[in-house]
């Protein structure tokens, strides 16, 4: 992709209170109130309830419905539990500052506004697309994954003729309005939420000993799986650190609240319940659908070549649990990509608003979508679903790994923009009190999302399945530093179009 750039300032780089910022911005005291008008040809049209689903369906697709197996049976049931709740800790700190940075400024780049703003635009550039290739290649994964799971139903039909029908789905959900990707994604994330809660009610339930196994044999007691011939960590605890950067890939996706900051009314109050409402969803889910599977099936019985959904269902013996549940996880794994589609295009709409990208991705249709932006982002996904289709039992584990890889460095621009947004407030004389949503514990809860990301990261050469992710996740970050010094030079530079 070939950028160029004159010196004009950028619509998109407004504070909240709508007066125009570059990217030497300054946090003045007081700003911070997320009353600011939406991005030019964006509209405010999504509320709470859609932010909540739109980050919920980000979240709860194959890192939970598939590769959760594979954490199990690396960590044990007890390690993947740990592995699970150290990622949500990790969430509700990068919530935490998330919440302060999307109401100081509700803006549609969300992330790499952040970065640009508080730490630096080379930075600002690389966050930028870092998080592109989050969601392009987790793209790929869930459209693979979707089109394996139809093989159930359809085994003479190519798993790339699913993808291709599964693509042209998501990209019309996301070509029609805001709204209507809103409300489609709502009803999307419906459905596997209810999934999840009928895994965890049901199925243990079954675990309580009110329901017997479907082939009558050995009935597991609670937590009785969770003592292993190898002990409560069956490959020590370096197995359970290596998951957690699975698990880290699990939650992504709940940072879509930011992205859609942009186009939400009244990200003031929207924002924070929003993020409230997801953290603690997102615990209960999680851990508490994992702790089922890993209490019904043994760690070393679960694993990719089946959803650990399926398995738990089909061992308690639920009536035509598998095709039903077959359908949910193709709805959720549509419902992660739809979100996945969103925020792409958003990303690259405001790369090209400030001058970082061509100028053709700002276009939008009447109805305010980034149609070019939007078609861009399908295609990325479309590399990343060809690899896939060509090794799907080998790559899938790899495209996990190189989103998780995206997803956790992200995380960590969000806690430093939050860390020197907060400090240049303070140190500009602003009060607290001023601010419509703060951080709580600053410093600490930016510092300590930064180092736990940061240990995740460094936690993944010790495993030679997730490795790749540094063989292609660090030169990707320097390219992109490269790139943009080499285009822009290293001084701070105003806004500019293409």
């Amino acid at each position: 992709m070939t950028l160029s750039a004159s010196p004009e300032s950028s619509p998109s780089a407004r504070t909240a209170a709508g007066t125009r910022t570059e990217h030497t911005h300054r946090t003045a005291p007081g700003e911070g109130s997320g009353d600011g008008p939406p991005q030019p040809g964006l509209r405010r049209s999504m509320n709470s309830r859609h932010l909540v689903m739109i980050a919920m369906g980000g979240v709860i697709g194959s890192g939970l419905f598939l590769s959760s197996g594979y954490t199990i049976s690396q960590a044990g049931p007890l390690g993947a539990v740990l592995a699970y709740l150290v990622g949500a800790f990790v969430v509700y700190l990068v919530m935490a500052c998330l919440g302060e940075l999307a109401v100081a400024y509700p803006v549609s780049g969300a992330f790499h506004i952040y970065a640009s703003r508080n730490i630096g635009p080379a930075t600002g550039f690389a966050t930028a697309w870092l998080y592109w290739l989050t969601w392009a290649v987790a793209l790929g994964s869930e459209f693979t994954a979707c089109g394996l799971l139809m093989q159930r139903w359809f085994p003479s039909v190519s798993v790339w003729v699913w993808c291709v029908v599964f693509a042209a789905v998501v990209f019309g959900v996301n070509a029609v309005s805001a709204r209507f990707f809103g409300e489609t994604e709502f009803w999307f994330s419906l459905v596997k939420v209810i999934a999840v809660v009928a895994l965890i009610v049901l199925g243990g339930a079954a675990l309580a000993g009110f329901h017997p196994m479907a082939d009558g044999g050995h009935h597991p007691f609670l937590l009785e799986n969770f003592d292993t011939p190898g002990g409560l960590f069956p490959h020590g605890f370096s197995g359970v650190m290596i998951t957690v950067l699975a698990a880290f890939y699990a939650f992504s996706g709940s940072e879509l609240i930011g992205v859609a900051a942009g186009e939400t009314a009244d990200p003031a109050t929207a924002i924070p319940k929003a993020l409230r409402v997801t953290v603690i969803r997102l615990l209960i889910f999680f851990v508490g659908a994992i702790g089922v599977i890993a209490a019904t099936i043994p760690y070393d019985k679960v694993g990719l070549d089946e959803s650990p959904f399926v398995t738990v269902f089909s061992s308690i013996g639920v009536p035509y649990a598998a095709d039903v549940m077959n359908f949910v996880i193709i709805t959720a794994l549509l419902s992660a990509g739809n979100s996945g589609l969103y925020s792409c295009a958003r990303m690259l709409f405001s790369l090209s608003e400030e001058g970082q990208a061509p100028k053709r991705l700002r276009k939008v249709t009447t109805r305010g979508i980034p149609l070019t932006a939007l078609a861009v982002s399908m295609l990325g996904g479309a590399a990343s679903l060809v690899s896939s289709v060509a090794a799907p039992q080998t790559v899938y584990l790899v495209l996990v790994s190189i989103a998780g890889f995206a997803a956790v460095g992200v995380w960590m621009s969000i806690a430093a923009s939050q860390f020197f947004h907060r400090r240049r407030f303070l140190r500009d004389g602003g009060d607290l009190g001023s601010l419509a949503y703060r951080t709580p514990f600053y410093p600490v809860v930016p510092v300590l999302a930064f180092a736990l990301c940061l240990i995740s990261l460094i936690g993944i050469a010790l495993d030679p399945g997730q490795v790749a992710a540094l063989y292609f996740g660090v030169p990707f970050v320097a390219g992109c530093y490269l790139y943009y010094w080499l285009r822009y030079g290293r001084r701070p530079r105003v806004g500019a179009t293409v």
